[in-house]
């Protein structure tokens, strides 16, 4: 694997590596990147930069090892750009994916760079990415506004900065789905992610921000299909919030990475906000239902609780917010020309066959909340 030696003791800077060839294979065995390439060449507007080989870019993704930076770092390099991961070392590298070859593999691993640092050491941060020299940058961990400054001043030249930001910036709204210009909520947990978008555009530099809904898919570290898949693989009920039909979105990992290519260099996304997730919205009940679709199982029993009759603590006991909560993805389809490659119960099947059902987890088991709830007689009516 190739590496930039950069640490915080020792600043000297490494010879950069050649733009690489493009490369239309596959990653994970899904054919999104060969249709992509095509779909690009026949329907993509004049106006929008393309992306290929012969403009390469040498390209800094923060972060990058646990999720969705696997899969977009594999799209980029195909695609013929040096790519950087900025990561703190304490994670491999990189990491085979599941369904990946080994040829493959050994391919991305030989041609991704390591910038080794912590991304709250702001000097560092401005010494290191000045010293190298970045055309963009992907943010894809960075959740305050303060964090960006240091790596606009270390890179006075830059392209374009993508930010992944997220839904959860909208403000609880009786009128949905959520579009890119409905009100925002400046006290929201994410609201350092709010402040980075006001932050990018103040500064005037080419910026572009992401918002997802729920992401799922293999490797996925957050328990959103996991948490359905440990329950129905234990053969237990699954205990939802309420009457179930509150309305939610799931978008794949992999579209996710196909929506930050496709604003990489495109004029008609600069400066602008872009909702991402799947095509369609779902039920708590349809989700638990999908799940036990994709992963092969009976269909669950379902059980209906009221959440103010229990007390668990600082435990969860559901991993969804208990809302309705979706967002409109029109902007994209129509600006970016993004189509998701997976519809629901598709994508559930490619995580849960890619990842669960290889008896990979992030998170074991845990039932003590359920047993609460099904121990005790306050049920609603299903």
């Amino acid at each position: 694997m190739a590496r930039l030696v950069v640490v915080q003791q020792q600043q000297q800077r490494q010879p950069s590596l050649s733009p690489l060839p493009s490369s239309l294979s596959d990653f994970n065995g899904t054919r999104l990147h060969t249709q992509l390439q095509c779909k690009r060449r026949v329907s993509q507007p004049k106006v929008a930069l393309q992306v290929t080989a012969s403009s390469a870019k040498k390209i800094l993704i923060m972060g990058g090892t646990r999720f969705i930076g696997l899969f977009l770092s594999r799209l980029l390099v195909k695609e013929g750009h040096q790519v950087t991961l900025f990561t703190r070392g304490k994670a491999p590298i990189t990491q085979q994916l599941p369904g990946e070859s080994d040829k493959d593999y050994t391919d991305f691993a030989s041609k991704i760079l390591h910038l080794k640092g912590d991304r709250k050491d702001y000097e560092f941060v401005k010494s290191s990415l000045s010293a190298e020299g970045f055309d963009v940058v992907y943010d894809i961990n960075g959740r305050e506004a303060e964090e960006v400054v240091p790596i606009l001043e270390g890179l006075p030249k830059l392209e374009q900065y993508i930010y992944c930001s997220s839904a959860g910036v909208y403000l609880k709204s009786d009128q949905l789905p959520h579009f890119e210009t409905d009100a925002v909520d400046p006290k929201s947990r994410h609201k350092g992610k709010l402040e980075t978008e006001t932050l990018l555009e103040s500064k005037g530099v080419n910026w572009t921000s992401i918002r997802p809904v729920y992401i799922y898919g293999p490797l996925n570290y957050n328990p959103v299909e996991e948490w359905f898949f440990h329950r129905l693989k234990a053969g237990r009920p699954i205990p939802v919030p309420n009457s179930g039909i509150q309305i939610t979105q799931l978008g794949h990992v992999k579209d996710l990475a196909t929506a930050f290519i496709k604003v990489l260099g495109n004029e008609k996304a600069s400066k602008e906000v872009f909702n991402i997730s799947g095509e369609k919205y779902v039920t708590f009940d349809g989700l638990a239902k999908a799940c036990a679709k994709a992963g092969g199982f009976p269909e669950p029993e379902i059980v209906h609780y009221n959440p103010k009759e229990f007390d668990f603590g600082k435990k969860k006991a559901f991993p969804f917010r208990d809302q309705h909560f979706f967002a409109s993805i029109d902007k994209a389809k129509s600006v970016l020309g993004l189509k998701p490659e997976f519809d629901l119960v598709e994508g559930l099947a490619d995580s849960y066959n890619l990842d669960f059902g290889r008896g990979t987890f992030r998170k074991e088991a845990d039932f003590s909340t359920d047993d609460i709830i099904l121990g005790k007689s306050l049920l609603l009516q299903s």
